[in-house]
């Protein structure tokens, strides 16, 4: 496929860019900066911009097949509300309704785990979350996220035969992050507000594949997250120390994440590959 990712030049973006181009598909960047070659300098907030480069700048791209939406700001507390706001609303609005007037059916997109109710200073309803209860956005960020997603509900509804699938990331992390997480075990508290999660970079480009190949037309939410947490201690503990009272579902599992990738698993296929626990352990044994 011929594939447009915006944000390619992101934490994440990079390593997506580099998964689908490995898997042999054409990428082509649409970012504020990125390398010369298979990138167009892109303002996401104009929507002419974002036509323009989509449609094929001085014919650099025979046609997009599907689009990879990556580019915010990327978390909260990074800009003022006002320009977190504009910038991300904007953004996506612009790519997603380019895509439909382009005619291009297959959207990937980046929702986030912040939707879900993080920081959780009020508790989650039940452990682990999933995708079935309403969105509890707590920040200027995560409310674009809520309305991100209810924009894909209705571009959906509008047009039958569109595909957008929302994937929310747990917090990404490269393999040079892994040496900081032995650290997190001294308090409970400092990883509480996404219940311990995070997921590989990798991992996150691997789920952008899967998406991009499963994708039907309508609109799909997904919790993208690693299999484990980023603690040593076991879930057990954790949860009655941070959040006791709080309904457990199933197992917990020692290590297990709380961010249930379950649907992920059964309706993409996703399998997370990755784990800070291989990585430390190989630093450390490459130490001795």
């Amino acid at each position: 496929m011929q594939i447009a990712v915006t944000g390619g030049s992101g934490k994440l973006g990079r390593t997506v860019v580099q998964s689908l181009r490995d898997e042999g598909h054409e990428v082509i960047n649409l970012d504020r900066y990125g390398e010369r070659g298979t990138f167009t300098r892109v303002d996401l907030t104009d929507y002419g911009q974002v036509v323009d480069a989509i449609a094929g700048v001085d014919d650099r791209h025979s046609g997009i097949d599907a689009i990879v939406h990556l580019g915010a700001i990327p978390a909260p507390g990074l800009a003022s509300d006002v320009a977190t706001f504009h910038n991300n609303m904007l953004s996506t609005f612009n790519v997603f309704q380019a895509a439909k007037r382009l005619g291009i059916r297959r959207i990937v997109y980046a929702s986030s785990e912040t939707v879900l109710g993080l920081p959780f200073e009020t508790p989650p309803p039940y452990i682990p979350v999933d995708e079935e209860y309403a969105a509890r956005p707590e920040s200027t960020y995560s409310l674009v996220k809520h309305l991100e997603e209810q924009l894909a509900i209705e571009l959906v509804r509008w047009d039958p035969e569109l595909s957008i699938t929302a994937l929310r990331f747990s917090n990404v992390m490269d393999p040079d992050d892994y040496a900081a997480f032995p650290s997190f075990d001294a308090d409970a508290t400092m990883r509480k507000w996404n219940l311990w999660g995070y997921i590989d970079g990798r991992d996150g480009a691997q789920a952008v594949s899967r998406a991009l190949e499963k994708a039907l037309p309508g609109f799909e939410r997904f919790i993208i997250a690693a299999a484990d947490t980023v603690m040593s201690r076991p879930n057990a503990e954790l949860v009655a120390e941070v959040f006791p009272g709080v309904p457990v579902r199933g197992e917990l599992g020692e290590h297990d994440t709380m961010l249930s990738i379950d649907k992920a698993r059964r309706m993409l296929g996703f399998e997370p590959r990755h784990s800070w626990r291989d990585e430390v352990t190989d630093a450390a044994a490459s130490v001795d």
